[in-house]
């Protein structure tokens, strides 16, 4: 069983109904880890409330949104944009009260298909990862871009941030190169390059 990690910042994943069988989905991972986390699989909600199951408030709550990381490299691991995809002015203000983040779950496509049926998603704070490093996917499972990462990797890394502490990051990541090492000693192959593109 991985350590239980206690974190302030709480998790909502939505997860694409085609994802929850894949062999190397990270998201049960991420729940069986994290106290503060709950995972919804579906492909469309009425608003924050309803895909997690309890009153929330959407101005308190974060999404890791799909854009492109390229504009934010400057100012990574986690940055805030505003609603053309811009990093914002003010950083700290961005992160300040935030309560809870929102990942999406599942490939290029299936992701986009979430935002897109949620529109609810762009009421919340938007925010980008920029990984310092290449996926721990390796070749087990490719994606359309070399920064993408995966969904447990992505939330390790914005839970850090706005926690202060790397330990967060690195907690998650145990499960993660345990789930890893068993995919490549039983012989699971790379599946297909996803090509298609988030515009």
């Amino acid at each position: 069983m991985p350590e239980t990690v206690e974190n302030k910042v709480a998790v909502l994943i939505l997860q694409h109904p085609q994802e929850q069988d894949h062999v190397l989905s990270t998201a049960r991972l991420i729940c069986s880890t994290l106290a503060n986390a709950r995972l919804t699989v579906g492909l469309s909600w009425r608003n924050l409330g309803h895909a997690l199951g309890t009153p929330a408030d959407g101005k308190d709550w974060g999404v890791l949104y799909l854009g492109s990381a390229h504009a934010a490299k400057e100012k990574g691991p986690l940055v805030a944009l505003d609603g053309k995809g811009e990093p914002l002015a003010d950083q700290r203000s961005a992160r300040a009260g935030l309560k809870g983040l929102v990942a999406l779950d599942g490939n290029w496509a299936q992701a986009k298909a979430l935002w897109w049926r949620n529109a609810w998603l762009t009421r919340l704070r938007r925010f980008v990862v920029v990984p310092d490093g290449p996926s721990l996917y390796g070749d087990l499972r490719r994606e359309a871009r070399p920064d993408a990462v995966s969904t447990l990797e992505a939330v390790g890394l914005a839970l850090a941030v706005l926690e202060g502490d790397a330990a967060v990051r690195e907690k998650l990541l145990v499960p993660f190169r345990v789930l890893l090492a068993k995919a490549r000693a039983d012989g699971v192959r790379p599946v297909k390059r996803d090509y298609r593109r988030r515009r």
